[in-house]
C-alpha cells in the first residue's frame, strides 16, 4: 500500500480472468462495481482516500489484496457498512494453500487457541517483522508477492480483536525470543509488541527456556484449536510444509504434550518478567 495523492492517467479496468468464483474475484468485482455506482474516477476516489490510484485499481482487478484498514476506509466511503470488509475475510483465505486455508477457517471459528512456537509467530508480528521474516525466505518472492504475503499474514490478526475474543495460550520457545531482526529497531519494536498483546485479558504468553531441556514438541510449531462444541483440530507446521489433524485420538495425544510443555515453561508472571527485560536490552 503506497498512500498519496492521484496518479494522473486514462483510467482503465481490466478484468483477471483466473479464479472469476473466488473471493478474491467477488471482492474486486463488488470495488469496481461500487466506485462506478458512485461517480467516482480512480484519481477521485485516490484523493479521498489517501490511496495511490494504481494500488486501487489493482485491488478492483483482484491482482493485489490489500490490509484491513483499507477495506475499513472504502466501506465507510461507499456507505456499506462492514460489507467490504466481510468479502476481505473471505478473499485473503485464497492467499494460502489448501490445508492452511482449512485451519484458517477453523482458527477464524476456534474459541480457545493453544500455540507452541520456535519462532515469533504471526499472529504476533508487526509489519516489519514480518516483512523481514518473509524475506528471508530461501525462495525468491517478488515485491509484489511479499506485499502480498505480508497483508494475508496480518490480517490474521483481525481474529484476536473481534467480539468476543478467543482465549489464547502461546508458549513461545526461549529461541524465538533470542534471535533477533538484522535491524535493532525492528527488534525492539516485535519484542514490545509480545509484550503489549501478553497483557490483553484473553491472551496468556508463556516461554519455554534452553533450561527445560529436551521436550516432545522440538522441530516446529503446533496449533490446537477448540470449537465451542468441544471439538478440538491441531495443526503441525515445519519450515516447508503443514498437518492439518482431525483424528480425536491424535489430538489428544498432542493435547497432552501440549500440557506438559506447558507444565515446563516459565509461569505468565516470570515469563512477563523476561520478555519485558528484553525490550529493555534491546533498546537502539
Amino acid at each position: 500500500m503506497s498512500p498519496g495523492r492521484a496518479t494522473k492517467g486514462v483510467e482503465k479496468v481490466e478484468r483477471n480472468p483466473e479464479n472469476e468464483d473466488s473471493a478474491r474475484a467477488v471482492l474486486a468485482s463488488e470495488l469496481r462495481h461500487l466506485r462506478r455506482k458512485s461517480g467516482r474516477s480512480l484519481a477521485q476516489l485516490a484523493d479521498e482516500t489517501n490511496y495511490d490510484r494504481t494500488y486501487l485499481h489493482r485491488l478492483e482487478t483482484g491482482e493485489r489484496l490489500s490490509k484491513l484498514p483499507v477495506m475499513e476506509t472504502l466501506d465507510r466511503v461507499y456507505g456499506t457498512g462492514e460489507l467490504l470488509v466481510r468479502l476481505w475475510k473471505l478473499a485473503r483465505l485464497d492467499a494460502f494453500k489448501d490445508k492452511y486455508r482449512l485451519f484458517m477457517q477453523l482458527e477464524a471459528k476456534a474459541t480457545i487457541m493453544q500455540k507452541y512456537a520456535t519462532v515469533v509467530p504471526g499472529l504476533l508480528q508487526t509489519e516489519d517483522f514480518a516483512r523481514v521474516a518473509l524475506s528471508s525466505s530461501p525462495t525468491p518472492i517478488s515485491p509484489e508477492e511479499l506485499e502480498e504475503s505480508i497483508a494475508a499474514r496480518l490480517g490474521r490478526q483481525e481474529l484476536l480483536h473481534r467480539t468476543p475474543p478467543p482465549d489464547v495460550r502461546i508458549i513461545l520457545d526461549e529461541s524465538a525470543l533470542r534471535r533477533p531482526a538484522p535491524d535493532r529497531k525492528i527488534w525492539h519494536e516485535q519484542l514490545t509488541r509480545i509484550v503489549e498483546v501478553a497483557d490483553a485479558p484473553h491472551m496468556t504468553i508463556q516461554m519455554i527456556p534452553f533450561s527445560a531441556g529436551l521436550h516432545g514438541l522440538m522441530g516446529g510449531s503446533l496449533s490446537l484449536l477448540w470449537m465451542a462444541d468441544g471439538s478440538g483440530v491441531a495443526y503441525l507446521e515445519g519450515n516447508n510444509s503443514g498437518d492439518l489433524i482431525e483424528d480425536p485420538g491424535e489430538v489428544a495425544r498432542y493435547r497432552l504434550a501440549y500440557d506438559r510443555l506447558r507444565d515446563a515453561a516459565l509461569s505468565p508472571p516470570d515469563s512477563a518478567a523476561f520478555m519485558r527485560q528484553l525490550v529493555e536490552d534491546s533498546r537502539p
